[in-house]
């Protein structure tokens, strides 16, 4: 193999005084001193990755290596950032001549280099989401589809199947198949819209962020010029959180690689828990077979964790077949095992947590290094109850607010609706759903809904002689009949289907059950609206369902939307930039890269914990066994495994029903950890 760049002695110029053999330890040591060559760097949880990495940097730097043809390629802004500024303090002073940055910045500084190649202007626009969406839109007002018409697929959700198949290499016609078939029957349309897409963005000197790593890729396979000279410019490539690639990204990888074949990659094969994103965890498992000779060096000792903890999770990801075996190390002193913990419900889970927690603050231990995790936003419903009602304060960090999503508060404003029929945002929300009604529209709605049901009001009593609740309800459906002339044409179905929904959900049976009344909106037709709005229907809907079984511990509609809104109103003050003294409560995805004091899994249920759906093939169930391995090796000094045997209310006809617990706690050896039973 031939270098244009040769590892040399040190030279007084580039000495940078750093003791790698002292300030590393032998395993990263070893990583940090490779000759040239494919390198593949397992690092383990806690590990020091980014260590690793800037070490290398520097390493290479003082063997001769110009920073202008080093690449080191992140994942996240904040992971670039970081990694320049370590770089940076190692130096003594900034290297600005390091391409250094995120996949999407670089593509774009290589783009602005070479756009006129590509046929666009240097001074192209980058789309936002909502600029695509927007172009998107436009495109379909062009072929004439009005989406509203029929049940072909909005602009967030044909954006979303445009960038899968850019990020996976995929046909339209491949990804519909596989992930969203129930728009088969548009296959043809959705593959047209998407070639006026590609058009409309060349034609508007605009490119989205896929285009940044796809028409990058392009370039640098249609222009052997333009190939060459980067491929000979970075000889030597360093990539971050490598699990985390793509396709499009592992191919960029491997074709600027193709002349030195001097690239390092570093990631954690057991901690690759995006696939549903479009992560191909093939990239880091088959790197060795696609750079024959590669090295592969594994750095194993773990310096945020007890030995415990460690043991816990070395069991918990030994199952894998397919991994890269390691065993991670403890540099700490040994702690408490961990605590597997059985309850009797999810709400003797949530007090349980919420005392321990409340055990843990009096014996000095931050609320803010204390952490809930668990595997989808309605497993902490209780949870959040719990804390509200002691006034135990809390921040969600799942970066979407349970409470405050599209479809949670769409389904929960039919229930606000039924329940009181003068409520104007909710009765607006639920008539903006329907197809041809704006803003002017609905308001002319409301306005003659309001007269209609003037002097046809009925008193409805909720509840037994013991409970004081009464409430006011009209006649919905035939109030709502009588607006059917303010009703647009395009909307007249629609319309119709909306007041036979109200109809059934005010009868008497249904309207004393939020549970009941969830359920049937579903089955009303709302989870062909999410179809057709949404790219994560599917998660989406098992929400809604999640909460309607939620909703049956709830004696009223009204006590049911009280804690609602309650709980809304504690997430909505919850500021990411708020250091005061609150427990954590994250999905598992969100607090990858995290580390805390203590830590409680929750909800370790099978079928919950893993996922129902994860479980229907190998693939699914190896990447919910690493996203169990992430949350363990979140924990520093405790970690909790937390699971309830009932679930109460949660059978189909509101019954309780039992649980089996989790199949990866049956993974782990008994002698490993200590078993709290609480019931």
């Amino acid at each position: 193999m031939s270098h244009e760049y040769v590892l040399k002695p040190f030279t007084p110029e580039i000495r940078l005084n750093i003791d790698y053999a002292r300030e590393l330890n032998d395993q990263q040591f070893a990583a940090v001193t490779a000759p040239p060559g494919p390198a593949l760097v397992i690092a383990g949880a806690g590990s020091g990755k980014t260590r690793t990495l800037t070490y290398r940097v520097a390493y290479l730097l003082e063997q001769g290596i110009p920073a202008d043809r080093i690449l080191l390629l992140t994942f996240t802004n904040k992971a670039a950032q970081e990694m320049m500024r370590r770089v940076s303090d190692l130096l003594g002073h900034e290297l600005r001549a390091l391409w250094g940055g995120t996949f999407h910045s670089i593509g774009a500084r290589v783009l602005r280099l070479h756009a006129a190649t590509l046929g666009y202007q240097r001074d192209f626009t980058i789309l936002d989401r909502d600029d695509a969406r927007d172009l998107i839109k436009a495109c379909l007002l062009d072929a004439k589809i009005d989406t509203k018409d029929k049940h072909f697929p909005k602009a967030d959700v044909l954006n979303e199947i445009f960038s899968l198949a850019a990020n996976t290499h995929q046909t339209i016609a491949e990804l519909v198949e596989g992930k969203f078939n129930y728009f088969a029957a548009f296959v043809e349309q959705i593959a047209d819209q998407h070639k006026r897409y590609l058009a409309r963005k060349h034609a508007t000197n605009g490119m989205d962020f896929d285009d940044l790593l796809a028409l990058w890729l392009k370039l640098l396979q249609d222009h052997a010029d333009v190939r060459e000279q980067f491929q000979r410019r970075f000889q030597f490539i360093l990539v971050d959180e490598y699990q985390d690639t793509n396709k499009l990204q592992g191919d960029l990888i491997d074709l600027l690689a193709a002349r030195h074949k001097n690239v390092m990659v570093v990631g954690d094969d057991a901690q690759s828990i995006y696939a549903w994103r479009g992560a191909n965890f093939a990239n880091i498992l088959d790197f060795p077979k696609r750079y024959p000779g590669a090295k592969v060096f594994k750095i194993e000792t773990n310096y945020r964790s007890t030995p415990e903890i460690l043991n816990v999770a070395n069991a918990a990801i030994s199952a894998n077949v397919n991994q890269f075996a390691k065993e991670l190390a403890p540099a700490r002193k040994s702690g408490a095992k961990p605590a597997l913990v059985q309850c009797q419900d999810a709400g003797q889970q949530a007090t349980f947590i919420a005392q321990r927690a409340l055990e843990l603050r009096e014996e000095g231990t931050s609320l803010n290094e204390i952490c809930v995790l668990y595997r989808s936003h309605f497993h902490a419903l209780e949870l959040q109850l719990e804390l509200t009602r002691r006034q135990i304060p809390f921040s969600i960090t799942s970066g979407i607010r349970f409470f405050e999503q599209a479809h949670i508060k769409d389904a929960t404003a039919f229930l606000k609706f039924v329940a009181n029929p003068k409520d104007e945002i909710s009765f607006k929300r639920l008539v903006l759903l329907l197809p041809g009604i704006g803003a002017k529209g609905a308001e002319k709605i409301f306005q003659s809904f309001q007269s209609s049901s003037r002097g046809d009001e009925t008193l409805i009593e909720i509840g037994n002689e013991l409970e004081t609740p009464h409430v006011v309800s009209y006649k919905l459906a035939a109030a709502l009949q009588a607006c059917a002339k303010f009703v647009p044409k395009k909307a007249a179905v629609p319309w119709a289907q909306f007041v036979a929904t109200i109809s059934q959900l005010e009868a008497d049976d249904t309207r004393r059950s939020a549970a009941k009344m969830l359920r049937l909106v579903m089955d009303a037709g709302y989870d062909d609206y999410l179809k057709e709005n949404f790219d994560n229907y599917q998660r989406r809907l098992d929400e809604i369902q999640q909460l309607a079984e939620f909703a049956f511990q709830f004696g009223t509609v009204e006590e049911f939307l009280t804690q609602l809104a309650l709980l809304t109103n504690v997430e909505a003050e919850a500021d990411p930039k708020d250091d005061s003294d609150k427990i954590k409560l994250s999905t598992i995805h969100q607090a990858k890269g995290l580390e805390f004091e203590i830590v409680f899994i929750i909800m370790l249920c099978d079928g919950l914990f893993p996922s129902s759906r994860s479980t229907e093939s190998n693939d699914g169930e190896e990447e919910e066994r690493r996203l169990f391995y992430v949350s363990v090796t979140r924990a520093k000094n405790e970690l909790y495994l937390c699971y309830p045997l009932i679930r109460g209310g949660f059978g189909q006809s509101g019954g309780d029903i039992y649980q089996s617990p989790s199949r990866f706690l049956s993974e782990i050896p008994r002698e490993l950890i200590n078993e709290w039973n609480l019931r």
